[in-house]
């Protein structure tokens, strides 16, 4: 859920509230129309400004449907928001078979003294090439022998940072740890998440070889059989004009981007969206902006046009199953 605090004119703040769960709800006490409602949620501040309006009321969003888009409700009061919380415990990263070097070196010979040094975790290809990084401190718990022998020491970090992957990445990144991907649609048997994952990989990789110049005219076709989802859908676009593995935008804003020129493609050129009621189905009821109400679909194809690209919707043929990777625990 989003709460937007107004100042009687327009919203000044934002929060989320994650995984909000109705715990109890009654009558309000003065007005039988309304209800008072407590929430079990965690709480996330979005940004605004940090005091509270004079004269304050809250608007409230749920999910990103269409319906959702009209909101949730209003109400005249949030007890429990505004209030000082704990930052949660770090987590501890264990750094298994390090073969360590300078500055690591240097760190470990002074345990305790590197809470301000950083350092740069690279996940590699089987070939030698970055897939993905991750940014830790370097404030070391413990350094031991390592389970693997040798020479190699375990490693345990203080915290590891909270931009870690989720658990829907294992799969993403052993499918591409053979190598960037070179047939299509190996990413439509994810899910939302195991398919972010990939859009993540694509990110990075459309970078290395450096892109290609931009070229403009001819047909694209983008397979649309496994667009069901948002990330998907950019799978998809990125795959059509370009090819497996690569990258042209992960939402609207950088689609938009990447429609500007820079990224390999640049319109005008037709794109033939096989198979398109899949998308515009899946898609129906995922907003991005309430005030065009138009579904995600709609968005994407309009802002097509409107940068010089020629859309041909084709219908629907019978969509091809396949199953969905279990993402593997962390």
């Amino acid at each position: 859920m989003c709460v937007e605090v107004w100042d009687g004119e327009k919203p000044v703040q934002w929060w989320t509230l994650v995984d909000a769960a109705v715990v109890a709800h009654q009558p309000h006490s003065v007005d039988p129309e309304r209800y008072d409602i407590v929430l079990g949620a965690g709480v996330r501040a979005e940004g605004g400004d940090s005091a509270l309006p004079a004269t304050p009321h809250f608007e409230l969003f749920a999910g990103t449907t269409a319906a959702a888009a009209a909101g949730a409700g209003r109400c005249s009061a949030v007890d429990g928001l505004f209030r000082p919380r704990v930052d949660p415990a770090p987590v501890a990263l264990e750094l298994i078979g390090c073969e360590p070097a300078e500055p690591l070196l240097a760190v470990l010979r002074r345990p305790g003294g590197a809470e301000r040094d950083w350092a740069c975790l690279l996940v590699l290809d089987r070939h030698g090439a970055v897939m993905a990084s991750h940014n830790v401190g370097l404030a070391v718990t413990e350094a031991r022998p390592s389970v693997l022998g040798g020479t190699l020491v375990d490693i345990t970090l203080t915290d590891g940072g909270d931009d870690r992957p989720s658990p829907a990445a294992r799969p993403v990144w052993a499918e591409w740890h053979q190598g960037p991907p070179t047939e299509p649609n190996l990413w439509a048997p994810y899910d939302a998440q195991g398919r972010a994952a990939w859009l993540d990989l694509a990110t990075r990789a459309w970078r290395v070889p450096a892109p290609r110049p931009d070229r403009s005219g001819g047909e694209h076709h983008l397979d649309g059989r496994f667009v069901t989802d948002v990330p998907g859908l950019h799978c998809a676009i990125a795959e059509a004009l370009l090819g497996p593995g690569r990258y042209f935008g992960r939402e609207w804003n950088a689609l938009k981007d990447c429609l500007g020129g820079g990224f390999g493609v640049v319109p005008p050129f037709t794109l033939t969206w096989h198979d398109s009621e899949i998308a515009r189905r899946a898609l129906a009821d995922v907003v991005e902006d309430p005030e065009d109400g138009l579904s995600y679909f709609e968005d994407v194809v309009q802002l097509l046009e409107r940068c010089g690209v020629t859309v041909v919707l084709r219908g629907a043929q019978q969509c091809a199953v396949l199953p969905v990777r279990e993402a593997s625990e962390p």
